[in-house]
């Protein structure tokens, strides 16, 4: 072997790690058995828009996962009583012990049959994986104890004294509360080996902050950029109209809390801003939509709509001086404030007018409609400021950058929130960015891009303009991925009673994929096997009630958005769909509404879930059929060549 070659350099480094064919070899037998074990469990969720309630039940029962395994465990060994209490204890394990605390009599026994049950779904859960990936997952301060009770068998009667004593000695010196919640978290971890989010963490709901530091914590997670998440990243990284955009909706939906104590975001210069132009304007277009005002007076009601209004008319002036700017953005029709007539009342689209809702706007000079006032530009400068400086916001979206993406491919699935832009005959859309022709995953590729240049780039300021105002072409543009719809009318909506006026056409992605030679024609485009992949898809609600089904092509389409936003859920008539993908195969789980998790503990009631079995192997699949499967396989031909290489005298044994 030449010593100047790249896999003799190769080599070499690899030897520093396995100095001697003793350990080369334990190496590649401890990676053969690891192909023979099961896959890990994939869930998948989408579309959380800020209900993390909803999320954080979901996550915690791993959609019915823990709820299969505790069936599969005790069948009808013990009540479905004990079942929901045990299920209950597993997801909130410190909430629900208060609760047992204040009621159990004879707490002593509870704490032994309790930890029994628990070690046993523990231990199933856990038998599919190597004990070194076990260990890793134990909580530290019970970690030794632990790994001895999930592998001794408890029944040997050589043993079971050593088994009992350990647990009796923990309910003794009183650490039987702290190992009960280690071991529901324990469980949770492991009946979930991977998480999916397939985009739309914000908006809507009112804790997007929350999810963001949860799934910060969770221990293996990716995460496909919706719009909703692409116009927090621009926010982020002090886009004006972006900014303009989560400011408005919040607002929309009645979440600026969220903004103030979620992020610690100063509204105060845009409240005093809104309280001088609009103080006496009732801004009837400007009603926030939330369930219930319950508790809101009337002053803070109207100020919610004054600032409702006033970030909306800033929003319009910014969205328009881009596309005046980027005219490779072709979003021309886009421009409105200039077709205004105020003085009789009507907007000119196309060549119609339509009589305006409001046409009460006193920082719009019809001269030059698109330009801020000085008090405007004050109120975007204070904004950004608070933006860019707040550095919960920033380490949340550093997270979405360095964990997601606009699309991944995962285990022969392709996973992705929105549509692929397709023309009506089913062909890749070309689009232009910035001068040059993209479509299918070349496009996907060029806006992922610039949107990390938007956020990123540090040395050309032009370069990271592009990359702004691309995040911000991402959120809203028709050609965008993550959008797919002809426009969005947020001004229509606001200003027009005109329905017809209001809808938003969808890309031809959305009738097409019915056809499954278009499917195919995706997955290959992507690099897949149209016989064993599939596509994973967010954004579209899913009208259940209109006979909708998220199950398209053969299983090949699973379109799993069916609305965690209860915005959504009167038109879905569910309130969500998440999928489990383990090594039995696909399993899609639609959700009814979500009380609250006060409900979930006090009265253990579980989200009421559907299960269907979407694609089941008649034999498990095994890790050597995943992507990880594939690494290992390379591994152990690395090492393979490492033991010929000492064999041969190439390298000297340490």
């Amino acid at each position: 072997m030449n010593k100047d070659s790249f896999e003799y350099r190769y080599l070499k480094t690899i030897a520093e790690l396995y100095p001697s064919i003793a350990e080369a070899s334990t190496e590649i037998i401890n990676l053969q058995s690891i192909l023979n074990l099961p896959k890990g469990t994939e869930h998948f969720l989408t579309d959380i828009h800020g209900e993390y309630e909803s999320f954080l039940h979901v996550l915690k029962n791993g959609s019915g996962s823990i709820r299969r395994k505790i069936e599969e465990e005790f069948g009808n060994s013990i009540s479905s009583k004990d079942k929901k209490s045990l299920a209950t204890l597993i997801y909130y394990p410190a909430s629900k012990l208060e609760l047992v605390l204040k009621e159990e009599d004879n707490i002593e026994d509870w704490y032994k049959i309790t930890i029994h049950r628990l070690i046993r779904i523990c231990r199933r859960a856990a038998s599919k994986y190597t004990r070194s990936k076990v260990r890793k997952a134990l909580p530290k301060d019970f970690a030794y104890i632990i790994e001895e009770l999930i592998t001794e068998k408890e029944e040997l009667l050589d043993k079971e004294a050593y088994y009992n004593e350990i647990i009796n000695t923990i309910i003794r010196i009183d650490r039987a509360r702290e190992l009960i919640m280690a071991l529901g978290e324990l469980i949770q971890r492991l009946v979930i080996d991977h998480l999916h989010i397939v985009g739309d963490i914000f908006d809507r709901g009112p804790g997007p902050h929350i999810i963001m530091d949860t799934l910060m914590n969770y221990h293996s997670v990716d995460i496909q950029w919706g719009n909703h998440d692409i116009v927090w990243m621009g926010a982020a990284s002090g886009h004006l109209a972006c900014i303009a955009n989560v400011v408005r909706i919040s607002s929309k939906y009645g979440n600026l809390n969220m903004l103030e104590d979620g992020y610690g975001i100063n509204l105060i210069p845009l409240a005093t801003f809104a309280l001088k132009y609009y103080s006496e304007d009732p801004c009837e277009c400007f009603k926030v939509d939330r369930s219930s005002e319950e508790g809101s007076s009337t002053s803070d009601i109207m100020l919610e709509r004054r600032m409702h209004k006033a970030i909306s008319i800033i929003q319009f002036k910014l969205e328009g001086q881009i596309i005046q700017n980027r005219k490779d953005f072709h979003m021309e029709s886009r421009l409105l404030l200039d077709k205004m007539n105020l003085e009789k009342g009507v907007v000119m689209i196309g060549d119609t007018e339509y009589p305006l809702l409001d046409t009460h706007f006193p920082t719009i000079s019809m001269e030059d409609p698109y330009s801020l006032t000085d008090d405007e530009i004050e109120v975007m400068k204070r904004l950004k400021k608070a933006f860019l400086k707040c550095e919960k916001l920033q380490r949340h979206v550093r997270f979405l950058y360095s964990q997601g993406s606009l699309y991944k491919v995962y285990n022969s699935n392709l996973l992705y929130h929105g549509c692929v832009p397709l023309n009506e005959d089913g062909s890749f859309r070309k689009v232009n960015v910035f001068g040059h022709g993209y479509s299918g995953k070349a496009l996907y590729d060029i806006l992922e891009r610039y949107a990390r240049k938007g956020y990123y780039s540090t040395h050309d300021p032009e370069e990271k303009k592009r990359g702004q105002d691309i995040l911000w072409y991402i959120w809203s543009n028709e050609n965008s991925p993550v959008y797919g719809k002809n426009k969005m009318a947020t001004f229509e909506r606001y200003f027009l009673e005109d329905k017809e006026m209001r809808n938003e056409i969808k890309d031809s992605y959305y009738s097409l994929v019915e056809n499954e030679e278009i499917v195919n024609h995706i997955l290959k485009e992507f690099g897949l096997d149209t016989e064993t992949s599939h596509i994973i898809n967010g954004h579209m609600p899913v009208r259940l009630k209109k006979g909708e089904t998220p199950v398209k092509c053969n299983g090949k389409l699973l379109i799993i958005d069916g609305g965690f936003s209860k915005a959504y859920q009167k038109q879905t008539g569910i309130a969500g769909y998440t999928l489990i993908y383990n090594s039995y195969g696909l399993r899609l789980v639609s959700h009814e509404p979500f009380e609250s998790i006060e409900d979930a503990i006090i009265n253990e009631k579980d989200i009421h879930s559907d299960t269907v079995i979407v694609e089941q192997s008649t034999r498990r699949q095994l890790v050597s059929s995943t992507d990880k499967g594939e690494e290992l396989v390379r591994k152990i031909f690395d090492l393979e060549k490492l033991l010929h290489a000492y064999r041969t005298g190439v390298f000297s044994q340490k």
